[in-house]
């Protein structure tokens, strides 16, 4: 009997601690914020939070509206700000399906470390979302704007980074554990991927933004900003983006082109790519050696050259191999020579190399790196030419 009434006693109390989620949060009690923007404004952060409007979303019937709301709110810190939104809002900001973070190209300027630490920390905030900069715009503004295709501007922000990314590689997809690793590295300096506003902001925040063929506004990813700690210094374009991801092994597909000797251009889709970046230290003095090779295919011929041949596909890989590698070549010059930190990481890459060495380098390693010499060697192999080996061009002269 004393066994039975130990045991019932000890089954009482784990059904106290069992009873529930102690924790749980009611839907009806939250704002889903699939967009968070950050600006600086004086002395305090100015957040905006893209909130899903759930009616909206399900596809309930009824009045058109917009799919998101956006609150907006200051305070010395993030979490101020988004405590302060509760003023206005009446369910507490819930950013666990947060999807993209868009910081002002003001508070990039400043610094983005503060700003970052309460995303950083905060229990609830997932780490799978994107980081991009506002490029000559309040980040706010970005999220007003309402898309097309996808319902909510925050999720088609998030897809369209990550197929530019597979596709066409001037971007790069940067979530906060990757930032903050960057920030805190003594090898390597922060990127993040450039967001703007083509067309009247103002316009772009009506249903009638997406209710047109065409849209007025719209929201385009391009350039790289370039940061020197937490501090935006500068900008690479879409082909100096795209050479960053080569040099960074990121390239999952892209497509470019050639010019023909005689007049036009081939287009060559990129299926596949592999980079290796070694470094070396001899007498004391760091060296880069980069090595790219990659796949590709025929995209579009339009000029007279005939591919059948042997010799004139070895040619095309030719010109593409001289022009990647010129690209690649420029690229590290100009951030050498214009923003003198290294964001390709490699810093991380003599340290691996030869830690010893780096010891000694790291503590002026961007005063090293703007001298460093740097040795790229790219092998492009075509592999198909498509549905046709000739263009039809050549059978209408």
């Amino acid at each position: 009997m004393k066994r039975k009434g130990l045991l019932l006693c000890i089954f009482m109390i784990l059904a106290v601690f069992l009873s529930g989620c102690w924790n749980r949060k009611e839907l009806n009690d939250l704002a889903i914020a699939v967009g968070l923007g950050i600006d600086k404004s004086g002395d305090k952060y100015r957040v905006s939070a893209q909130i899903v409007e759930p009616s909206e979303v399900a596809g309930k019937k009824g009045g058109a509206s917009s799919p998101v709301t956006l609150y907006e709110a200051s305070g010395y810190s993030v979490l101020e700000a988004l405590r302060e939104m509760t003023t206005i809002s009446p369910r507490k900001i819930y950013t666990s399906h947060l999807r993209i973070l868009v910081l002002g190209e003001s508070l990039a300027r400043e610094g983005i470390g503060e700003a970052l630490d309460f995303l950083s920390r905060d229990p609830e905030t997932r780490n799978d979302f994107y980081i991009v900069v506002a490029k000559d715009a309040k980040a706010s503004d970005t999220l007003k704007v309402l898309t097309n295709i996808e319902k909510l501007p925050a999720v088609r922000l998030f897809s369209s980074l990550e197929t530019s990314e597979k596709l066409w590689a001037p971007t790069a997809t940067v979530k906060i554990d990757q930032l903050v690793f960057d920030l805190v590295s003594d090898g390597k300096h922060p990127i993040l991927t450039g967001l703007k506003i083509l067309g009247d902001p103002e316009k772009g925040q009506i249903l009638r933004n997406i209710e047109s063929v065409k849209s007025p506004t719209e929201l385009e990813y391009s350039g790289l900003a370039v940061f020197k700690k937490d501090k935006l210094i500068g900008w690479l374009n879409d082909d100096e983006g795209k050479a960053y991801n080569y040099i960074d092994n990121q390239i999952k597909g892209t497509v470019g082109h050639v010019d023909c000797p005689d007049g036009g251009r081939i287009s060559l889709k990129v299926i596949r790519s592999n980079t290796k970046v070694k470094g070396s230290v001899i007498d004391e003095q760091p060296r880069i050696d980069i090595e790219v090779n990659s796949e590709a295919n025929i995209g579009e011929v339009q000029c007279h050259l005939d591919l059948t041949k042997a010799e004139n596909i070895a040619e095309v890989e030719k010109w593409t191999n001289r022009k990647l590698e010129n690209l690649i070549e420029t690229t590290v010059k100009k951030v050498q020579d214009e923003y003198k930190v290294d964001i390709f990481g490699f810093g991380e890459v003599i340290h691996r190399s030869n830690p010893k060495a780096w010891k000694k380098l790291k503590k002026n390693w961007d005063q090293t790196f703007v001298k460093i010499p740097i040795n790229v060697k790219v092998k492009y192999s075509i592999r198909t030419l498509g549905k046709v080996s000739n263009s039809f061009l050549e059978q209408m002269n």
